[in-house]
């Protein structure tokens, strides 16, 4: 398939990264620093650019496939980064023709099936008193992708590790069963198999080891 990978140089981006080049995809990456991806092949584009600028999105995706999405706000500053960069990518998307689309999120970003457990309560309040911009900001992001037209899907997740792939992935919602811990390469080998699969269109499923 032909992919477009935002997030790239991110410590989730890069085991997606290896993972999209060994399944055989044809990649596309915009990265604002080129000289921080850890993977080459023949099967890469690299564009240098951000995803404030509509243009260099634009042509990111033209020719695409599917997109995957990992950003993540880098700090609690209020500019709202990724929410701003999700409506070039959507609206890119739009204007191409390109339909499917997979976002992460924080397993603290609401979804209507979850059914929350005092724990679950006290995390989201901790995380929107201590780091309310990186929560709004993704809400935003999440809100955004909801009121599309793509066919999409927002993969939430608890605390990442740098852990080996442990192979096993527990599909569930905040309260309903869900893990409270992922491996990034899990968490990646995960959102590539949403390409082929429409098991959760349209859903926000909390995945977990």
């Amino acid at each position: 398939m032909k992919l477009t990978i935002f997030g790239a140089t991110g410590r989730t981006g890069q085991p997606l990264l290896e993972q999209a080049l060994q399944a055989n995809h044809e990649v596309t990456v915009l990265v604002r620093k080129p000289e921080k991806l850890t993977s080459a092949s023949d099967q890469l584009k690299v564009i240098q650019g951000d995803i404030a600028d509509a243009n260099k999105v634009g042509e990111a995706v033209a020719g695409c496939e599917g997109v995957i999405s990992v950003l993540g706000p880098t700090s609690n500053e209020p500019v709202f980064a990724v929410s701003q960069g999700i409506k070039n990518i959507i609206n890119t998307m739009d204007e191409h023709g390109v339909k499917r689309l997979i976002i992460s999120a924080g397993a603290g970003v609401e979804d209507p099936n979850d059914e929350p457990k005092l724990i679950n309560k006290l995390i989201s309040f901790a995380l929107r008193t201590f780091n309310g911009n990186v929560y709004e900001d993704m809400v935003r992001t999440v809100d955004a992708v909801r009121n599309s037209d793509l066919d999409w899907t927002i993969v939430r997740v608890p605390m990442l590790t740098d852990d080996p792939a442990k192979g096993n992935v527990k599909v569930a919602y905040v309260g309903k069963g869900m893990g409270s811990r992922i491996t990034r390469a899990d968490m990646a080998a995960f959102m590539l198999e949403q390409l082929d699969d429409e098991a959760y269109l349209h859903k926000a499923p909390a995945i977990s080891n």
